[in-house]
């Protein structure tokens, strides 16, 4: 057979073309459908709200705490430099704690444990309900509190601390120098007289120098308190050049 040539495609008459298949009616979506679409974009929504709340919470609010700590803090600090020896109280803070075990940070310690103060990433001694005693005064029990999550975070790691850990407190011209002695994972919010004197919960039978810090438990929550306690083992003077304790050195 002959091979097909141009000229008898040319003479070849045009097809006529298919006929274009008709468009289907679009379905437009049921009230189910709908429902679910927002219900699930709501959802979306909801979820990238709670991932900044809580970035929020638990990063941004330590970075703000922690500077506000630091220019408080660099304050005492310059007031003890100006003033030289001393009473303990400050307008900004009456001094640092120092808890290896914990934390190898110093965390300033204000007056009051109110939220407002504590936000600053600070450690703040009880006012109230029971009167915090200082650490200067010839007996009593110097409580603190500090946020265990957010705001700085500064007992975050109070669960670390075990019987026989040093706790030393920095004043302007006193080194204070505790030994924790009990611990108490749990207790009631409400529990009052861990803050006591003497605090008889921790199996302490006479007044004494004791110190007790106190914070929040679980991790991320607020039903309940953990406790740590400590006594005075001495306290040393402060050297021209502020030289640490062995606990701390």
């Amino acid at each position: 057979m002959a091979a097909t040539t141009e000229e008898d495609q040319q003479e070849r008459p045009d097809e006529p073309a298919p006929a274009p298949t008709p468009a289907r009616p679009r379905r437009g979506r049921g009230p189910v459908a709908t429902a679910v679409s927002v219900f699930g974009e709501l959802l979306i929504t909801a979820g990238v709200i709670l991932g900044l709340f809580v970035a929020y919470s638990l990063w941004w609010t330590n970075v703000v705490a922690d500077r506000e700590a630091k220019k408080q803090g660099n304050r005492v600090r310059d007031h003890w430099e100006a003033k030289g020896p001393g009473v303990i109280d400050t307008k900004d803070g009456i001094g640092f704690l120092h808890v290896p075990s914990m934390s190898g940070g110093e965390i300033l310690v204000t007056k009051g444990t109110n939220t407002k103060t504590l936000n600053h990433g600070v450690a703040g001694y009880y006012t109230k309900p029971v009167k915090s005693a200082l650490p200067e005064d010839k007996k009593g029990n110097f409580t603190l509190a500090a946020h265990r999550d957010g705001h700085g975070a500064k007992f975050h790691r109070i669960d670390k601390i075990e019987e026989g850990d040093p706790i030393v407190f920095e004043s302007r011209d006193k080194w204070y120098v505790y030994k924790v002695f009990k611990t108490l994972p749990e207790t009631s919010k409400y529990n009052v007289r861990v803050l006591d004197p003497v605090p008889k919960e921790s199996g302490a039978k006479k007044a004494g120098r004791y110190i007790t810090l106190t914070t929040c438990t679980p991790v991320f929550t607020s039903n309940y308190r953990y406790v740590v306690w400590g006594k005075l083992e001495r306290v040393e003077k402060v050297d021209s050049e502020r030289t640490l304790p062995p606990e701390l050195a």
